[in-house]
C-alpha cells in the first residue's frame, strides 16, 4: 500500500505582469489580457511506499520546493492529485513561522495547528527547547533570528508532531554541521520507526547515505525516479557536465532551459479549475462598483 502516491501532478502560475491584469483577464473573460500559464511543475507521476526516504534532486528553480510544498500540503495541485496516508510535517527554513511572534509562541501555535492538544504542546515543550538548543533566545520574536535558528526551531518542532511524512526542504543546508548531524540521526530513528521522508537537498553525498529513492525534477519536469543510486549516478554525471561550463555559458544553459518551459507552457491549456478565489472575489467587487458607477452616471443625466 502506497504512503504518498502523486498522479499527474502539475503547479500552474499565472504570470500576468500584476493583479490589475489578471482582474481585467477575469472580467472580461479573457479578451483583454489572456492569462499566461506557466507550469512551474508538469504531470509529475510516482508512488512511495511507507519506510521509503526519497531524496529530492534538481538545480536551483527546477521546481524542487514546488513539489515539496505539494507533498506536505501547503500548496494544492493544478491538475492532477496526491494521494497522501497520514499526516504530514514540512521542515523549510521558516516554513509556517510568524516573524512577528516569539519562538515560544511559534511552538504553540503550530503544535496546535498538527493537532496537538495543550496539554500534549505543555509536556513535549521542554524537549522542543531542548533540541533546538536556543536557549533564552526562544523568548525572542522570529524576526531576529538568523535563518541557522530559524531552520533549528522548524525541525525541533516538526519531529515532536510525530508525523507519518517528513518533508525537509534544504532545513539542514544552514547553520553548524554539529546540528545537521544531530537532525540526520534524528531522522535515521524516523526511518527505523517505518516512517516516511522526503529530503529536499543538493548535497548527493548526504541523499546516497541516508536515501533508497530519488526523483529527478528538471525545470518542472520528472526526468527520473527509481532507486536511489541510479538516479544519483545519473543526476551527477549532469551535474559534472553542468560545472564544466564556465560561469555565462551556465547562465545561457539555465536561461534556455526556463524560455523552453515558458515555450512549452504556452502550449498547453490552462484548466478551467485553475481560478485565483482572491482575485475573482476582487475582480466581483470592482465589477459591482462598475456597474454602479453606470447605473449613476446614467441617473445623473
Amino acid at each position: 500500500m502506497y504512503k504518498v502516491k502523486v498522479e499527474n501532478v502539475s503547479k500552474i502560475y499565472d504570470i500576468n505582469r500584476n493583479r490589475i491584469q489578471k482582474i481585467l483577464s477575469l472580467l472580461t473573460f479573457g479578451t483583454l489580457y489572456k492569462a499566461k500559464p506557466f507550469y512551474a511543475l508538469r504531470d509529475i507521476d510516482f508512488e512511495v511506499n511507507s519506510g521509503d526516504t526519497v531524496g529530492i534532486l534538481g538545480l536551483n528553480g527546477s521546481g524542487k520546493t514546488t513539489l515539496s510544498d505539494l507533498i506536505a500540503e501547503a500548496t494544492v495541485p493544478s491538475k492532477g492529485k496526491i494521494h497522501i496516508n497520514g499526516r504530514t510535517s514540512l521542515i523549510a527554513i521558516s516554513a509556517g513561522l510568524n516573524n512577528e511572534l516569539t519562538g515560544e509562541e511559534n511552538i504553540k501555535i503550530k503544535c496546535l495547528m498538527h493537532g496537538l492538544s495543550e496539554k500534549t504542546i505543555e509536556e513535549r515543550y521542554d524537549d522542543i527547547l531542548e533540541f533546538s538548543e536556543l536557549g533564552e533566545f526562544i523568548k525572542q520574536p522570529i524576526k531576529n533570528y538568523s535563518s541557522g535558528m530559524k531552520s533549528r526551531l522548524g525541525f525541533a518542532i516538526a519531529i515532536h508532531t510525530d508525523p507519518d511524512i517528513l518533508i525537509v526542504d534544504e532545513a539542514l543546508s544552514v547553520g553548524d554541521e554539529t546540528f545537521a548531524n544531530k537532525c540526520i540521526d534524528r531522522m535515521r530513528d524516523f526511518q527505523k520507526e517505518g516512517k516516511t521522508i522526503f529530503f529536499v537537498s543538493h548535497a548527493t553525498g548526504q541523499i546516497r547515505q541516508f536515501c533508497n529513492k530519488a526523483v529527478w525534477v528538471q525545470y518542472g519536469e520528472m526526468k527520473q525516479f527509481g532507486d536511489m543510486k541510479d538516479v544519483v549516478k545519473n543526476y551527477a554525471e549532469f551535474v559534472s557536465q553542468y560545472k564544466n561550463l564556465s560561469h555565462d555559458e551556465q547562465i545561457e544553459y539555465k536561461d534556455k532551459m526556463v524560455e523552453e518551459q515558458m515555450e512549452k507552457s504556452q502550449k498547453l491549456k490552462l484548466p478551467k479549475e485553475h481560478i485565483n478565489m482572491s482575485d475573482l472575489a476582487i475582480s466581483g467587487v470592482l465589477f459591482l462598483f462598475m456597474l454602479f458607477g453606470i447605473f449613476f452616471q446614467i441617473y445623473s443625466l
